[in-house]
């Protein structure tokens, strides 16, 4: 039986991709951190640690890797956290990777569609130039720099994933914000701008997209995920009133107005269908119809 290791398998992503590569034929092996409990086949390791990472690849023998641990909360307060698990992290799986004798056939590294910051491109293919505007962004935009340096040893593909959303994603993520709030039957909430547009994929098809990426194995390459349209905070709001069957109060809240915020994000993703085809089309209404029904993540 073929052997995967996601870094991260326990968090939001990393769920859905497990069950992606069981269904697939693989064992599946993973990193936790922190307060997530192990369980078989999973082990808790920091990114930091590079000895106990070099232990545990040579333990498990991958032969594809799936790397999704990392600061991934672009507000989340410690710049020198972001910069340490999402860089100097990924340098050290890296460099443990590329010590085994066997390598992976397959290395996926998750970057994000923040590198590419305040674009004036309506629609953003992967050769627009990299702007981030936050810590998150250069810290990712850095990430691929050092992903780089392992391309001659290791086949690493990039991945750019623009938003993604479903269930079991954590409140401190927007959409999971506003439909806890209509699950709620809250009568107010508290927003942000309201006219940021975003391309919203469901995290289902992330997965789905993540695992034949392993499968092709297209070494060196980047590609967005995302699913080429744009919606605003105004339009998500009047989806969930309709499927909740009210509307809610909206407060906008200043202190939720990024000042660094990037006002319009949509992805171009004919690289990635040319490479692995078609990809189930789950609307983002759809989306957020199963998220108002299920709380528990998958």
């Amino acid at each position: 039986m073929p052997r995967a290791l996601i870094t991260g398998i326990k968090g939001f992503t990393g769920r859905y991709l497990a069950q992606e590569l069981k269904e697939a034929g693989y064992r599946v092996f993973g990193t936790t951190h922190g307060a997530e409990a192990p369980g078989q086949d999973n082990f808790a390791v920091d990114l930091g640690d590079k000895q106990r990472l070099t232990e545990l690849v040579a333990e498990i023998q991958p032969d594809v890797v799936a790397h999704l641990a990392a600061i991934s909360f672009v507000a989340h307060g410690d710049a020198a956290e972001i910069y340490r698990v999402n860089v100097v992290g990924t340098r050290n799986l890296l460099e443990a990777l590329a010590s085994l004798d066997k390598k992976p056939r397959a290395v996926l590294v998750a970057s994000s569609a923040n590198i590419y910051g305040n674009t004036r491109t309506e629609v953003i293919a992967e050769t627009e130039p990299a702007q981030p505007a936050n810590d998150y962004g250069v810290s990712k935009l850095a990430m691929e720099h050092v992903a780089r340096l392992w391309m001659d040893k290791l086949p690493i593909i990039v991945t750019r994933p623009f938003n993604y959303t479903g269930v079991g994603q954590t409140e401190n993520f927007l959409l999971p914000k506003i439909i806890n709030h209509y699950r709620r039957k809250a009568s107010d909430i508290e927003l942000g701008n309201l006219d940021v547009a975003r391309d919203f994929s469901d995290v289902r098809t992330v997965a789905r997209a993540y695992a034949r990426l392993l499968e092709q194995a297209p070494a060196g390459q980047t590609f967005n995920i995302c699913s080429g349209t744009a919606h605003t905070l105004r339009s998500v709001l009047q989806m969930a009133s309709e499927l909740a069957g009210y509307e809610i109060k909206v407060h906008v809240n200043p202190a939720f107005v990024r000042a660094n915020e990037v006002h319009k994000l949509m992805g171009d993703g004919q690289r990635l269908q040319a490479c692995i085809g078609e990809l189930p089309a789950i609307t983002l209404r759809d989306t957020l119809a199963w998220m108002l029904q299920h709380k528990d993540a998958a």
